[in-house]
């Protein structure tokens, strides 16, 4: 059940000030190929990032996004120093606004505009990435799924912004 627009907890839902940042960009050829890092990628409307073995899905996780101040928080839990972002197999690495705030509403990347679908949870291949118990370390790290209302180029160093 929607919330009622005018609720307490709907405005301070709705309240999100804050602005992000695009800190990284990566590419997922095929399931088994490693990530392609690159400072910009084509996002289509309705799909995926061009060269992304997403790039002809669905839509509604046509961009996987992951949170840079859970990096920290999924290396400890799964005993690294640190978790490059390849590793975790996401698109796009953001700083500086709660993506979890973004599901279910619209949100622009530089000129791409975007729809947070749903939480990106852990896929199985998380535990050969981190090691055992790698999976449960992304639990509730693992980002925001977003489908692409209107493409563009995303580049490294757009601003991410709630609309």
């Amino acid at each position: 059940m929607p919330l009622n627009p005018e609720s307490p907890l709907a405005k301070l839902m709705a309240n999100l000030p804050q602005r992000g940042r695009v800190d990284w960009i990566g590419l997922r050829p095929s399931r088994a190929l490693p990530m392609q890092v690159v400072d910009e990628a084509e996002a289509s409307t309705g799909g995926g990032l061009a060269g992304d073995r997403y790039a002809g899905g669905s839509g509604k996780r046509g961009i996987t996004l992951i949170q840079a101040e859970h990096l920290p928080a999924i290396a400890a839990l799964s005993g690294h120093d640190a978790v490059a972002p390849a590793t975790l197999r996401r698109n796009l690495v953001v700083s500086g606004i709660p993506l979890i705030a973004l599901k279910g509403r619209r949100f622009r990347i530089g000129e791409v505009e975007l729809e947070g679908t749903e939480p990106c949870d852990p896929c199985s291949r998380m535990e050969d990435a981190l090691g055992a118990g790698g999976y449960n370390a992304m639990r509730g790290h693992g980002g925001l799924c977003a489908r692409i209302v209107r493409g563009g180029v995303v580049h490294v160093g757009d601003e991410v912004q709630a609309l």
